[in-house]
Formats: structure tokens, C-alpha cells, sequence
């Protein structure tokens, strides 16, 4: 059984999720946003309550407010961020576009770089790699097929998409995204956003106004 468990950090309100593999009690961290010590406790104590033990850090994409807490999860538990290859000037850019915001950050550990072709593996939880670009040129959406959620980072959200105002982003790249990597899945998966509420396919499918 795999399970997905969300706390939300930073003034940016992001998303960030511990996966769980409740068979090896292992866990990936997905996109840690946590800026400061009292996030970081966060973090930590729902681990320990969990039970579980930290195997690999993914981040979705490389925007500021999804790897602030990079560093501390590489020097908490000795795990550096998973990326696409696509997105290295992106966490690149994250000591300039922190300073601009004027949020305090630990520059990011050097990446290991994703191959999308491949499945990421936690305990006995496979996830596989939806490449989906436009808000950011190396988004990827982790898709658990078994458990029927996806990890969607800025990409979709409830009644909404990601911005695409940003350097490197396309709307038209983001609705192809969406369209060929995320609404062709069953309308019952559960689709976790890097910001606000979870949604399913179906829902977005529907109802979503930037869709239909």
C-alpha cells in the first residue's frame, strides 16, 4: 500500500508530500518547501510519526518556493534532489530569485538527474515520470498507477493550471501537457498539486475552465 501525505510551507503556501511505502516503511520527499527551523520540525516530526525512512528527494521542478528545503533534507538524511535534466538553470537560478523575493536560502545540493524513461522506485511503490512542460521547461508529474494519485507539481490544479509567466514557461507547451500526459489517465486519479487543494482527472476534466 502506498499513501500521500501533505504539509504546506513558505509565504508561497507550497505543497510539499512525503510518499510512503507502507510495506518497507520507506518514503520519498516530494518538492520540500520548508524555509525555516520551525518548518523544518514540521517536516522531521511528521517523518517520525509516519514511522518511516527518507530514500530518495524528487522536486517536480526547480522553482524557488519547492526547493528551499533541499538543503536540509540533503543534510538531515544525506539525499540529494532528483531533477530533469532540463530544469539545472532552473535550481540554478534559485540564490538570484531568492534574493529578489527576499526569502532567505541554502543554496541546493548538486542534482542527480532523472531519466523520464525510467520509473522511481520506493520500497516496493513504483512511480512512473509523465515529462510535462510549460510552467517550467523540465516539469515532471510522478505517477503511481497502482494507487491512483499523481504528484503534479505546478502544472494542474483544482479549476486552475500553472502560470506560464515565468522564464522558461509556454502556455501552449503546458495545455499540450496536460491534454496528452494528464487527462488521458482514469478520471478517478487523484491529482496532488504543488499549491492548494488535491483533485481528481475527472474533475479537471469536467469542470476546468482553462480545458473545456
Amino acid at each position: 500500500m502506498t499513501t500521500v501525505h501533505q504539509l504546506t510551507f513558505n509565504p508561497f503556501s507550497e505543497n510539499t508530500y512525503i510518499i510512503v511505502d507502507q510495506a518497507t516503511a520507506t518514503c520519498a520527499i516530494v518538492d520540500p518547501g520548508c524555509m525555516d527551523s520551525d518548518e523544518e520540525n514540521d517536516l522531521l516530526n511528521e517523518i517520525n510519526r509516519l514511522g518511516v525512512k527518507p530514500t530518495i528527494c524528487l522536486n517536480t521542478h526547480c522553482h524557488i518556493d519547492h526547493i528551499l528545503g533541499n538543503w536540509f533534507v540533503f543534510s538531515k538524511f544525506g539525499l540529494a534532489p532528483n531533477i530533469h535534466p532540463l530544469e539545472i538553470p532552473v535550481l540554478a537560478a534559485g540564490e538570484q530569485v531568492s534574493d529578489m523575493y527576499g526569502i532567505p536560502y541554502r543554496k541546493s545540493p548538486d542534482p542527480l538527474l532523472l531519466d523520464v524513461t525510467k520509473t522511481v522506485e520506493i520500497g516496493k511503490t513504483r512511480l512512473e515520470m509523465l515529462f510535462t512542460p510549460g510552467h517550467s521547461p523540465g516539469s515532471i508529474s510522478f505517477y503511481c498507477k497502482e494507487s491512483g494519485f499523481a504528484i503534479g507539481g505546478d502544472v494542474l490544479f483544482q479549476q486552475s493550471i500553472g502560470r506560464t509567466d515565468l522564464p522558461g514557461g509556454n502556455h501552449a507547451t503546458l495545455i499540450q501537457s496536460i491534454q496528452e500526459k494528464l487527462m488521458v489517465l482514469d478520471d478517478q486519479i487523484v491529482v496532488y498539486p504543488g499549491h492548494g487543494p488535491e483533485t481528481t482527472i475527472g474533475a479537471e476534466r469536467r469542470s476546468n475552465p482553462f480545458l473545456t
